[in-house]
């Protein structure tokens, strides 16, 4: 890791390192995973982007988004939040699932919702909150999801907008990084 990008997330800087994608892009690299002070921050400053919209839940995508999900619901007062999940677990056999492709994994994969987490977002004003946005793939995956859950999307948030995602009318984002 030889280059580090830094970014200013309103007013707290983070040091990304430079990664190279299977596809010759590279990336400032954003993981919230083990970072209790960003991740503190960066919940704090999404609930209060997202609060004007009055969702009644979120729902995040694994992995990075976990911990985001849970400081921006606790902040709005939410009990719980809702989780699509890279892999089918075995509670969620009568749950509902996509196909998305994301810029970081190349390959086409899939989302999955339980059906726990489905009943979640029926009849309810959904944020959808993730770590990063770049071509739009997850976030494609997870508005699937919440359709087809019967939910009503209000507002779709994230940290980082990459690259021509941060010309995005239709999201939050608190700054942005460019696709290096």
């Amino acid at each position: 890791m030889d280059s580090i990008f830094t970014v200013d997330i309103c007013g707290v800087k983070a040091d990304l390192p430079v990664l190279p994608l299977p596809s010759g892009v590279h990336i400032a690299f954003f993981n919230l995973h083990g970072n209790q002070t960003l991740t503190e921050h960066c919940g704090k400053e999404i609930a209060k982007r997202i609060a004007p919209c009055k969702p009644d839940i979120i729902i995040t995508a694994e992995s990075k988004g976990l911990q985001l999900a849970h400081v921006t619901a606790r902040e709005l007062g939410q009990a719980f939040y809702a989780v699509a999940r890279k892999t089918k677990k075995l509670y969620m056999q009568d749950g509902i699932e996509v196909a998305v492709q994301s810029i970081t994994t190349g390959e086409v994969q899939k989302l999955y919702l339980s059906a726990h987490d489905a009943a979640l977002l029926k009849n309810k004003r959904v944020a959808i909150v993730d770590d990063v946005i770049s071509t739009g793939g997850s976030l494609s995956g997870l508005e699937s999801l919440v359709q087809e859950a019967g939910g009503q999307i209000v507002v779709k948030a994230t940290v980082l907008a990459e690259g021509a995602a941060a010309d995005r009318k239709d999201i939050e984002y608190l700054a942005k990084i460019p696709l290096l």
